[in-house]
């Protein structure tokens, strides 16, 4: 079976979109780039249904399937495009309350820096994308605009789009968004937020590059 770790790894993800406030239903979908090969989630099937062997594989540089019984998530294309305009390995797209209320909001063009975790997204700010139909190549060159010098976009009216180095790191950038999110449209709700200038951004964007920001545990024995 062609990227077998990396099909193994979206079943896995996918077992916890719905239960994390992800997605509804069969909303959203992942893909991971191993060399020339993209395994990315199959259109429609509901994420309790996904296995392994119903991941689609396709070609890199011209999105032709090259394994998988189902035929791959209606937004191909998006996935194609975000991994190419980041130069990132994984990528995860969702419809999650929090993102997609900010999305579309009317007048709202980014999600401000209310909190430091912004620049976990490559940027002070993270933009949000203009509209266009699901899974058209319209969506995707907007989504690509949005997406320059950003590892993460929202898309008016639709959700989010995020990318990083692996899954693993993907999806908890994807609930970080989703937390960032959440806690713009709270403190609207609350009265003004308070948004930290580019300079106090950055400074925590340096202060991450320079000292590194989490630890992994040792195997045990």
């Amino acid at each position: 079976m062609l990227l077998q770790d990396a099909r193994e790894q979206i079943a896995e993800a996918c077992s916890h979109l719905c239960a994390d406030g992800l997605v509804v239903g069969t909303a959203g979908n992942l893909s991971v780039r191993e060399g020339d090969l993209l395994a990315i989630t199959p259109s429609g099937l509901p994420y309790e249904d996904m296995r392994p062997d119903l991941v689609a594989v396709v070609d890199y540089q011209t999105g032709q399937q090259v394994d998988g019984p189902l035929k791959p998530a209606s937004e191909l294309d998006l996935h194609l495009t975000t991994l190419r305009t980041t130069g990132e390995s994984a990528v995860v797209h969702t419809h999650s309350y929090a993102a997609t209320t900010v999305a579309s909001l009317e007048g709202v063009t980014t999600l401000p820096a209310v909190h430091y975790y912004i620049c976990m997204f490559g940027g002070t700010d993270v933009r949000v994308a203009d509209y266009a139909v699901y899974g058209s190549p319209e969506l995707a060159a907007n989504v690509a605009k949005a997406l320059e010098g950003r590892t993460a976009a929202l898309m008016s009216n639709h959700g989010s789009v995020v990318a990083g180095p692996d899954l693993r790191a993907t999806y908890t950038l994807a609930l970080e968004l989703e937390w960032v999110c959440e806690l713009y449209l709270r403190t609207l709700a609350a009265g003004t937020p308070r948004i930290l200038t580019d300079e106090q951004v950055e400074e925590v964007a340096r202060k991450i590059r320079d000292t590194g920001y989490g630890q992994s545990a040792p195997k045990e024995g």
